[in-house]
């Protein structure tokens, strides 16, 4: 491959790496205001399902894709309520209330839509958001990108971000100090669930321009995987989403070049590679005192 072949291949890959990291970006950082006040959101894959599915059907019915964004943000945020009565109120565990969260969207959307849509032959389409001419980008994307340093600073600068901090380190003396920590759970958990709506929305209206069974992936998980590896750090999960992204990209075009490896191997890379990674990191871990424990006033000590 000549230099300037291969420096079109770059360019080709790191543009594609942006754009792949777009939805795991979003995921993550909804995630990471969950977790920071002490509730793991396992329901991140079905919620992401759920937005893919309202934001496509949203915009096929009406012909608005920032409307369909808006209402994929919502259902995800109606999914967040449901985890928090779940999990925060009544004290449920969070991994068994995620995982039922998850399976309840997962058949809920297939549901939703084959009543609407049926079974057609070939699935309907809508006319998905254009990159921009410059970069070659998503307007999500840089809304994504946007998000990080916005929900650094909101949680090291600003007076909620300490008492989110305060509540999932020590829920107790946060009381103590007047925070309301169920409230502030609350908050993170519908914000966070909110934002991973908007990430599924984006397979369906920019990724790609059809709802599909598998188009989310797995990668509400790798979002969750983005946390830890990320140490909790919204600038180092952006790190690790465009990680993910780059493998991802790679990986589409080690598939067009025609080397002779089977398919699935291209497919398991970026995963697998993912996996690795947190082995690797798994001594490290900066995960909020208090994540996973419910909140009792009554416990109080």
């Amino acid at each position: 491959m000549s230099a300037s072949l291969f420096a079109v291949f770059l360019i080709g890959l790191i543009g594609a790496a942006i754009r792949m990291a777009t939805p795991i970006l979003i995921g993550s950082m909804g995630e990471i205001l969950s977790e920071k006040s002490g509730v793991l959101n396992l329901g991140i894959e079905g919620i992401m399902l759920m937005g893919a599915l309202v934001g496509f059907l949203v915009a096929r019915a009406t012909g608005s894709l920032w409307l369909g964004v808006a209402m994929a943000c919502l259902v995800g945020m109606a999914f967040g309520f449901l985890l928090v009565v779940l999990s925060v109120y009544l004290g449920l565990s969070q991994h068994v209330s995620g995982l039922g969260i998850t399976i309840l969207c997962s058949g809920l959307a297939m549901y939703v839509y084959r009543s609407v849509v049926g079974s057609p032959t070939v699935p309907p389409t809508v006319t998905p958001f254009a990159t921009d001419p410059v970069l070659g980008q998503y307007a999500l994307t840089y809304v994504a990108f946007a998000a990080v340093p916005l929900l650094s600073f909101v949680l090291r600068r600003t007076p909620f971000g300490l008492s989110v901090i305060s509540v999932g380190e020590n829920p107790f003396a946060a009381d103590t100090a007047g925070v309301r920590v169920n409230a502030t759970r609350t908050v993170c958990v519908v914000a966070g669930a909110g934002l991973m709506g908007v990430a599924g929305s984006f397979m369906t209206l920019a990724h790609q321009n059809m709802f599909l069974a598998e188009v989310v992936g797995g990668r509400g998980w790798v979002c969750v995987a983005m946390v830890i590896f990320g140490n909790w750090n919204p600038y180092l999960a952006a790190v690790g989403a465009l990680g993910f992204g780059f493998l991802d990209g790679l990986q589409l075009r080690l598939q067009m070049m025609g080397l002779n490896v089977p398919f699935h191997f291209f497919l398991l890379l970026p995963y697998l590679l993912t996996l690795i990674a947190l082995v690797a990191l798994s001594g490290k871990s900066g995960a909020p005192a208090a994540l996973l424990k419910p909140y009792r006033r009554e416990e109080k000590q």
